[in-house]
């Protein structure tokens, strides 16, 4: 049998001018979602390179990797089942230039107002809100 463990994610957390920058989902795990570019780590690839990779290709957006915010597990269960187990790093990037256009696996991609994550006004993945705050907090 083989083992089962946790897929690595690299998550870019761009924050520009009282707006984050979020793709909405296109696949699932919460296909029509929004949440924070990003996806798998590659084998030889640091979650900065990652991080920087996804942004570009969900979001055409160019960024400066920063600081690593924080990591976290992000379970999928259906009942007792565990359907996916992600851990999710957070990473700090600093806008340089494009505009976001959805692209790769994004359905949409888009400068969502900051007070529109705090307040729901939109479907989130688990997380984000928590995330964007700390990334304010951190002044990243």
């Amino acid at each position: 049998m083989t083992a089962r463990v946790p897929l690595l994610g690299a998550l870019a957390v761009v924050l520009r001018d009282n707006h984050v920058l979020l793709a909405q989902r296109g696949k699932d795990p919460g296909r029509g979602m929004w949440g924070f570019p990003g996806g798998h780590v590659e084998w030889g690839e640091t979650v900065a390179e990652t991080a920087m990779r996804e942004l570009h290709e969900e979001t055409s957006i160019h960024a400066r990797a920063g600081e690593i915010l924080t990591h976290f597990d992000l379970i999928l269960r259906e009942g007792d089942e565990v359907k996916t187990h992600y851990l999710l790093v957070g990473v700090a990037c600093r806008y340089e230039r494009g505009e976001p256009q959805a692209g790769d696996d994004a359905m949409d991609a888009a400068w969502i107002p900051i007070g529109d994550v705090r307040e729901g006004r939109l479907p989130l993945i688990s997380g984000v809100a928590d995330l964007m705050r700390l990334a304010i907090r951190r002044g990243a």
